[in-house]
């Protein structure tokens, strides 16, 4: 599976954490940013991961950001874009089973890194149940 990442000033250090951790498991990572601890926008990576997203089916992202929530606002603005903002594995999971997430927000202020790595394997184990969710997640698209 390819994983795509990114993340502002606030989560350069977390995102490469996880960057080892996925590479580690065999994913197929693609970062897309920032490549500097100097302060960024982070729009601009929410907005460069969920086009990515986008444009590769099967393709998941994972965004990070002091807060988490700025970057999954941004992300979220995409069409076909579903991002959750999760600080703990069952959250992150349950996102993907009843949500159909395709996007993964991180608050680096508030999780260490285990605690980012068991968020991220729970994202990634998880599927989609459809079923009643499914008419739940058509209704997200206006």
């Amino acid at each position: 599976m390819h994983i795509l990442i990114g993340s502002d000033h606030a989560g350069i250090d977390l995102k490469h954490h996880l960057k080892d951790h996925l590479k580690a498991a065999g994913f197929e990572v693609t970062d897309k940013g920032t490549h500097v601890k100097d302060s960024v926008d982070y729009p601009d990576y929410g907005h460069a991961v969920a086009t990515g997203v986008l444009a590769e089916a099967g393709t998941l992202g994972i965004l990070i950001c002091g807060s988490g929530n700025g970057i999954n606002i941004s992300a979220n603005r995409h069409r076909g874009i579903r991002s959750a903002l999760a600080w703990k594995p069952e959250v992150a999971a349950l996102a993907r089973q009843h949500n159909n997430a395709n996007v993964l927000a991180l608050p680096a202020r508030f999780i260490t890194e285990g605690e980012a790595v068991e968020i991220v394997d729970a994202f990634l184990v998880a599927q989609f149940e459809g079923g009643r969710h499914q008419r739940r997640v058509e209704k997200i698209e206006l």
